[in-house]
This record gives C-alpha cells, sequence and structure tokens, in this order.
C-alpha cells in the first residue's frame, strides 16, 4: 500500500505549493530572507530601536459553510487576514508577516488556490507578506468539498509607541469606522434565522440589498490597516476591534474601572442586512450588538482636541468615519 491508498497525495500537496509560490511572491516586503518553501520563514528585523512583536491568530468561523454553499472561495482569504491584522494594530503596530493553516480531507489544487488569492490579496491591502503556512489532507476528517482555515500574523511596534489605553479618560471621544457587512463574526446566528427558520438560500435575492444574499453574506472583511496609520502622530488612546462579542463584549476591553462608553446609535446608518437579521429572527437590540458589529467594525478613542483633525485624516483615506459616542464614567461597560 501507499500513503495516497490512505488518503493522502504528497504529489498534489508538492503541486499546491508550486501553486501557491507566485502569489506569495507578489506580498513579499524588504526584510523577509526566506519564505515559502523552506521548514520556517525567516524575517529580519530593521531600522527599530526598541522593537516589540505583537501576534495575533484567528479564523473566519462558519463564514465558511457560505463559502461552501456559494462555491466561491476566492474572497474568504480576506476575511481571514482581515481578522488577524485588524487585532495586531490596535495596539499601534505594523503587520509585518502572515502565515496560513489549511486542512481538507482531500486536497484539490484548483480549489485551494482560490483560497490562498484571496489571502494574498488580504496581505496585499494590510502591506504584509504572506511568508509561509500549512497545508494538511486530513481524509475523513473533514466532509467532502469542505476545508478548515485559520491565520497567523506578527506585526511590529516600537516600545515607546504602543497604545496605552490607561490614558483614557472622561470625556475622550468615540470615532467609529465604517464595516463593509457582517464582517466574519455571528454566522451560527445568521444561518440559523436565514437558512433554518426562514427557509432562505444563498441564491435569494434580496431587494434591499440590490443583491443575493449569499453575495452579501460573503463580503470581505475590511482591512483597517492602511487608515489607521493615517493616524500616526495623533495621540490615539485607545482601539478595539469589533469582533466576536460585538460593541458589548469588545469596547470594554479597553477601558479602565469606573468608565464606560455611551454610544449614539443615531450617529451612523445601521446597514440593511443587520435590520434584516433583526427582523427575521425576532432579535432583541441588546443581543444584536452583543453579537455584531452593526455597522462599525473599528472604534478608536481619541482626546477631543484631536476629533477633527483624526476625521479628515481618515476622509482622505478614504474611510467612513464617525464620532459615535464618548467616554464616561460608570461601571455599565457600553450604554447604548
Amino acid at each position: 500500500m501507499k500513503y495516497k491508498d490512505a488518503g493522502v497525495n504528497i504529489a498534489e500537496g508538492n503541486k499546491f505549493v508550486k501553486m501557491i509560490k507566485p502569489f506569495a511572491e507578489k506580498t513579499l516586503k524588504d526584510g523577509v530572507l526566506q519564505g515559502i518553501g523552506g521548514f520556517a520563514a525567516l524575517y529580519e528585523i530593521k531600522n527599530y530601536k526598541s522593537p516589540v512583536i505583537v501576534s495575533s491568530t484567528d479564523g473566519v468561523g462558519t463564514k465558511l459553510k457560505i463559502a461552501f454553499m456559494m462555491d466561491k472561495h476566492d474572497t474568504i482569504g480576506i476575511d481571514l487576514v482581515a481578522m488577524c491584522v485588524n487585532d495586531v494594530i490596535v495596539v499601534g503596530a505594523k503587520p509585518l508577516f502572515f502565515l496560513d493553516y489549511f486542512a481538507t480531507g482531500k486536497l484539490k489544487s484548483e480549489k485551494a488556490i482560490e483560497v490562498i488569492k484571496g489571502i494574498t490579496e488580504g496581505c496585499q491591502i494590510a502591506e504584509c507578506s504572506l511568508i509561509g503556512g500549512e497545508t494538511a489532507e486530513l481524509p475523513g476528517f473533514y466532509k467532502e468539498g469542505e476545508y478548515d482555515l485559520a491565520g497567523f500574523c506578527v506585526g511590529i511596534v516600537e516600545k515607546e509607541e504602543i497604545i496605552d489605553t490607561s490614558s483614557i479618560k472622561e470625556g475622550d471621544v468615540i470615532i467609529g469606522l465604517s464595516s463593509s457587512g457582517l464582517h466574519s463574526n455571528g454566522y451560527s446566528l445568521v444561518r440559523k434565522v436565514f437558512f433554518e427558520e426562514n427557509k432562505l438560500s444563498v441564491e435569494t435575492y434580496v431587494p434591499d440589498l440590490g443583491k443575493t444574499l449569499g453575495e452579501e453574506l460573503l463580503t470581505p472583511t475590511k482591512i483597517y490597516v492602511k487608515s489607521v496609520a493615517t493616524l500616526k502622530g495623533l495621540k490615539v488612546k485607545g482601539m478595539a476591534h469589533i469582533t466576536g462579542g460585538g460593541f458589548i463584549e469588545n469596547i470594554p476591553r479597553i477601558l479602565a474601572r469606573g468608565l464606560s462608553a455611551k454610544i449614539n446609535k443615531e450617529s451612523w446608518e445601521v446597514p440593511v442586512i443587520f435590520n434584516l437579521i433583526r427582523k427575521l429572527g425576532n432579535i432583541e437590540e441588546e443581543e444584536m450588538y452583543r453579537t455584531f458589529n452593526m455597522g462599525i467594525g473599528m472604534i478608536i478613542v481619541v482626546d477631543r482636541q484631536e476629533v477633527s483633525l483624526a476625521l479628515r485624516r481618515l476622509d482622505e483615506a478614504g474611510e467612513k468615519a464617525f464620532v459615535i459616542g464618548e467616554i464616561v464614567k460608570g461601571e455599565d461597560g457600553v450604554l447604548l
């Protein structure tokens, strides 16, 4: 018997690695000494006095199920990169490089390369290098045609430039950056509402969305690296990536005891998809804000005197940004 008889095709794996290299090479930046193909990737740190390494790992959850249902795999990799790099930048760091883990029952290079295309596109948007990863073929572990993804990002920041959230005080202003939609959180509830309870399909056309439900649900997560970089030199006191846990769980993570975030829900327009979920699922408002980003994918806390300049820079970067609240005294965490 051969390994292939047990379901693992080494030749297909080698073919896949060769297919990946041209895409990965498009993302390589100065500092990469060795990328895809070796046992380990090498990255040289340059031009930093007191460098602090910042790391993050994440996946895209059951949004993968939508990709399977649509048989569309070229954007899910953007989500994977976004979920990691957006976590890295909240401490003031710059993403350096990215690695992925792709696992499937039977490797089909043509489908897998679509996923990698998305990852490389995400890395280019985030200005980081795809320098390695792992492709695992696990026969009998995944359903036919399905796979799982995980991503790993390493960033860097000067020690003196790490964002100090302890400086957040009463009266500071909360700026919200618009999301591109659901991003990559809450999809277990989304699938239950749309597909189990209301018997819709990914092919269902929704006039208010101007597209099919599947197209909306596969909209890639926004990457905020370039937008946040425009705020360099301003006194940014804290940032929160609004992912799993929504407003209610994520914003308090950067607040000291005795402080809360008072949010003005009328300060931005909640995208149609969230209102649709709430209506069809008969979901309470607090649960929506605990589960979803509600149209705000990143929040930034700044001193009141810096608000106008911050908004101007974000606007020049093409970012939709809104003043959505302020920091107040209290133990409630988030006041909606």
